[in-house]
This record gives C-alpha cells, structure tokens and sequence, in this order.
C-alpha cells in the first residue's frame, strides 16, 4: 500500500494545532516542543519527497486522488510537479525555524501562537498541492486566518490597522477568484484544474475570467498598485510572521499564475500580457525608488520584496520557458534571502528595540559576524554572480532582451538601484564610526535603556548558515533544481500551444 505522502506533508502539522487545542493544560515551554518536533518532521517527509522525486518527469508524482464532492465530480486530489514541489519544501524548512526563533520571543498565549504557525504550515503545503479548484480556494483562503491572528495579536503598535488593510486586501481579491472558480465549473463540469486546462473557453470569457484571477493574484503577490498592504503587513508583524509572509505567501500569487492562469485562460493572458509586463516594470522601479527613501529597514526590504516580485510576473508574461523558468527560480531564491534578511532585522531589533536607520552605525565594531552574514545576504538580494538571486534575474533578463529590449532596459534599472539601495542600508548600519549612544555606553556611560548585546548566538548562527549554505547552493549548481522547473515550464507553454 502506498504512503500518502502528501496527505501528510499537509495534515501533520493540524494534528500538532488539534493536540495543542485539546490538550488545554500544556505548559508553554511544551507547547513550543510540540510545535517544533512536529514542524521538524514535516521537514524528514519534505526530505523523503525531494530524495523520491524524479526530477526528469514533467507529469504530477505522489497523485492521491480520492472522491469528495461526488454531485460536483470534485475529488480530493492532490499531486506535485516541478513547479510546486520546491515550494512546498520551502514552507516546511522555513516553518521550524520561525518556531524556534520565537521561543524567547513570544510570552504571551504561547500555545495560540504556536498553533497559528501550524495551521498556516497545513494551508501553506495545501496550496502548492492541490489539485482540484475548491481545494485549492480553501487553502488559499485559509492562510489569512492564522496570519491575521500572527499579524492582529503578536504585532506592533498599529497591528490592528495592518492586520485588517492584510485581510482586507486579500480577500476581497480572492473573492473574485471565486466567482471565476464558479463560472468555470459551469463551463466545464469539472473542479480539477488539470481537466480545466483542457477545455477550449471562449475568448471574451478567457478575458473576464483572466481579470478575475489576476484581481486575486496580484494582490497576493503583490503587484503595483495593489501592494500597499505589504509594508504595513511587514512591519508591524512578528520577525516570524515577516519569514514566512515574504519567504512563503507571496509566492502563491506568482504560483497561481503558472498553474491557473496560464493554462486554463491562455489566450487572454497573451492578449493582457503588455500590460501585465508594464505593470510589473512600474512595480520594479517605483518600488526600488520608494526603498531609497525609506527611514525603517523592515519596511526598505518589504519593499524590495516589492521590486523582486516584479521580476516574478515579469518573466512568466514573457511566455518563453527562459523566463518562467527564472520567475520560478526567482521565487525560490527571494523565499530564501527575504526570510534570511527579515531574520537579520529581528535580531538588532530584539537587541536595541528599534528599526530605525538613523539609530544605528559602526555596528561592525560590536556585532563583526552580524555584519559578514547581512553583507552575504546582500550580495544574493542584489544578483551577485554565485548566488540564488542572480539566476533567477538573469534568466528573467535574458527572456526579457529577447521579447523587448526596451522593457529588459527598464528592468535593469531596477537591478542597478536595488544594489543601491542595500548597499546605502549596509553603509549606514555597519560603518562608520560607532554611534555615539552606543560609544557612550561602550565607555562606561550607560545611557541606553537596554545593555549593549553580543553577537549573534549559537542559535542564531545555525539558522543563518542553512539558509547561505541554501542561497549559494542554487547559485553555484542551480541545476539541482532548474532541471524538473525546465520540464513544468515546458508543459505549462505546450498547453498554451495546444489551446491556441
């Protein structure tokens, strides 16, 4: 008999979330073991899926296809590919270390929050293996309920503001997926997004549809103009909140472009491809300029998850299997270095209680492994040769040049101002001389409220390492996962030939 592998993958975490809510009396310190042992298990299934999977096959593997909704033909169906299956293991390798970087962090309703984190690693993993169009919507939607209670009851100050602008934004995009969703089923009789990118749909409703998904894609994403949400979300969430929003979330957006999108309406998503492609150039540059001017270093790199985002839709609407593969790549890559730098921002904030630029320079002289870990991860946010973040820019670019010159030229703008803009982040926090608060304190006198902190802990090290040792592998051998990428990018255009 064999294993349903993926029924675990998304399910395990929910019996933590059931056991934690039933078990009423857990003391907090095992409450947050029970989240990470079953969070790190997630991880060796996760390790057993990449080992088993072959990456030379473009069809779905570890298919579990069950009947759910038998008067609507709508099955329990779930399956990954080359263009899911490295998502799914981004979420559960981020998940446990959220977890166990909130333990000294998190003092109050500790079981609460390490239940949300769970829930939102079960609708997390759902989303990239779901098969069927309900299915899909449901995981979809479930993620904003344990991110608004992350955002709405570990946040900052002004959390309730930014946990509803959060739910808001989202869902009233998705709402129109929905409809779309519906509309679908009745055009077709089927739920399965794989029998939905095998009918031929009219042309005038490919566009209405194509509308519809990119009203809830794009908000997720997120796209210019629809991204104001995201700096606010940033900011006032948890440092484990920020993880998983940047590392994981706003890769459905792009992910629901490649896997509904492109095949189901093809023909529309051609025809809006122009404006798809201006609007993700908009959001590349004006991002990159609204970073230059930002005072707050969480909100600076939210938005550069912005300008970065903006590679993403800008290779897929270039329909060349060149730029979808490095949309892919680029959305694995951001997964990796944003979770790492939000991480960076959590540790000096946790240590002086501010985010501001202006506080902090010369922080080299106290903190020097600190300052080598957020230089490395630099150098893969802005496209460094050798790192993740340059394949994925340098595949979009090349699609790009091929399509229109003009736009590619744009785009590299964009490229040119982000090392700009992290460089000057890097220049103010680490050299220079030492602030004077701190060098006052350094001197004897004590005028912080707080005692100057060492540098990074064991802990802390370990993560860091991981997730560098993750960024550097994708850039030096970037065919460990290019290969099976390549392969469900080719399909995804052989389904739009086919259509046209």
């Amino acid at each position: 008999m064999r294993v349903p592998l993926l029924s675990l993958l998304t399910f395990l975490p929910l019996t933590g979330v059931l056991f934690l809510m039933l078990v009423k009396t857990t003391a907090e310190r095992n409450a947050k073991a029970v989240a990470l042992w079953v969070s790190c298990l997630n991880v060796l299934l996760v390790v057993v899926l990449l080992v088993r999977f072959d990456t030379a096959n473009a069809d779905f593997q570890f298919v579990e296809k069950r009947m759910w909704i038998e008067s609507m033909r709508c099955f329990y169906h779930l399956g990954v590919d080359g263009l899911s299956v490295y998502f799914v293991a981004l979420a559960a390798f981020l998940t446990p270390i959220c977890i166990r970087l909130s333990f000294d962090k998190i003092t109050h309703r500790v079981r609460e929050y390490m239940m949300a984190f769970l829930l939102l690693e079960t609708f997390m993993i759902g989303v990239f293996c779901a098969l069927d169009s309900i299915l899909f919507y449901l995981f979809f939607e479930g993620v904003l309920i344990p991110m608004f209670l992350i955002i709405g009851l570990w946040g900052g100050e002004r959390r309730i503001y930014a946990c509803f602008k959060f739910f808001l934004y989202t869902f009233l995009g998705s709402v129109f997926m929905l409809i779309a969703l519906i509309k679908l089923f009745d055009d077709t009789g089927t739920t399965c997004l794989i029998e939905m990118g095998a009918v031929s749909i009219p042309f005038v409703t490919q566009k209405w549809l194509f509308w519809a998904f990119i009203a809830a894609f794009a908000v997720k994403i997120p796209m210019w103009p629809v991204h104001t949400w995201l700096p606010d979300a940033h900011v006032e969430a948890p440092t484990a909140g920020s993880v998983l929003l940047a590392g994981v979330l706003l890769k459905m957006g792009g992910y629901g472009l490649l896997r509904i999108v492109l095949p189901i309406v093809p023909d529309a998503a051609h025809y809006f491809a122009p404006i798809m492609i201006g609007l993700s150039v908009m959001g590349i540059v004006y991002a990159s300029f609204v970073a230059l001017v930002q005072t707050d270093i969480k909100k600076l790199i939210a938005y550069s998850s912005v300008a970065h985002m903006g590679f993403v839709t800008l290779g897929i609407f270039t329909f060349t299997a060149q730029g979808i593969s490095g949309s892919v790549m680029q959305m694995i890559s951001h997964g990796i270095i944003s979770a790492a730098l939000f991480l960076c921002v959590g540790v000096i904030y946790d240590r002086y209680h501010t985010r501001e630029i202006a506080h902090y320079s010369g922080l080299i002289s106290l903190m020097p492994r600190y300052a080598t870990v957020f230089f490395v991860l630099l150098l893969g946010a802005i496209g460094v040769p050798g790192t993740s973040g340059f394949i994925g820019e340098f595949l979009v670019l090349m699609a790009t040049f091929r399509v229109n010159i003009s736009v590619a030229a744009v785009a590299c703008l964009g490229m040119v101002l982000g090392a700009v803009y992290m460089l000057w982040l890097y220049r103010r926090l680490f050299t220079g001389k030492l602030a004077a608060h701190f060098a006052n304190s350094v001197a004897g006198a004590s005028v912080l409220p707080y005692k100057l902190s060492t540098d990074l802990n064991g802990i802390e090290r370990s993560v860091f390492v991981v997730l560098i040792a993750g960024m550097l592998l994708l850039g030096i051998y970037p065919a460990c996962v290019l290969t099976s990428i390549n392969q469900a990018a080719a399909k995804i255009l052989n389904v739009k030939i086919l259509k046209k």
